[in-house]
């Protein structure tokens, strides 16, 4: 697609290249990490891949205790509104003393919004057990809370009703690279603007003819 056909068609261009590095979860180890991108009904994937799943890395020996994955994100969308700008959602798994997989945090940001490099420190959180049976029905039997399907985090629906505690961070960097969005932008701002001014002209009008034919039958 051209840049003509984009500016036409009023469609924008967003690419994310970048890397989940790193995280922190002082008390687990052995821990692998999974990403997927949620987006609004006006956005499609050009290029890249919607989600992955990162390699299982240990923890550094050393005093920080960060495992270390350097996974690479790489991923473009075209839209035509900005509404549903596309959300990163990360959930980072671990093996517990039997060798399952266990939940060991989720998070959730949206994309940069602005052109260039950025850092971001994403405060990972897990879910809950709502009683104190099912805190003991989990315990006994290794199986943690953990959400059915990720997505939810990014929509918000029913996420008033589940309880949930903070446990460790993960560091991503993203570039983000935007074409026509900008003009795009600036266009709606001016069509917005004239229109305002367009009805208000109107009604300074309509006031006007108002004002003057109460003078008239005064």
């Amino acid at each position: 697609m051209s840049a003509s056909e984009s500016t036409t068609g009023g469609v924008f261009l967003v690419s994310v290249i970048g890397q989940i590095e790193k995280a922190h979860f002082p008390s687990y180890d052995n821990m692998y990490c999974k990403y997927t991108f949620v987006y609004g009904p006006d956005w499609e994937i050009v290029t890249g891949i919607e989600e992955g799943i990162s390699q299982i890395a240990q923890k550094s020996q050393d005093e920080r205790q960060q495992v270390v994955w350097n996974f690479p994100l790489d991923i473009s969308f075209k839209s035509t509104n900005p509404h549903g700008w596309p959300q990163l959602i990360i959930s980072v798994y671990g093996l517990d003393t039997f060798g399952n997989d266990v939940v060991r945090g989720y998070g959730v940001c949206h994309l940069p919004v602005v052109n260039g490099q950025s850092s971001e420190e994403m405060i990972m959180f897990v879910p809950e057990s709502s009683s104190t049976l099912q805190k003991l029905t989990s315990w006994l039997t290794g199986k943690r809370p953990e959400y059915v399907d990720a997505r939810l985090l990014a929509r918000g629906d029913g996420r008033e009703v589940t309880r949930v505690r903070s446990q460790g961070c993960v560091w991503i960097n993203l570039m983000l690279c935007s074409k026509t969005f900008i003009s795009m932008a600036l266009k709606t701002i001016i069509t917005v603007k004239y229109q305002f001014l367009s009805m208000m002209v109107c009604e300074i009008k309509s006031l006007k003819q108002y004002l003057v034919k109460k003078k008239s039958q005064s």
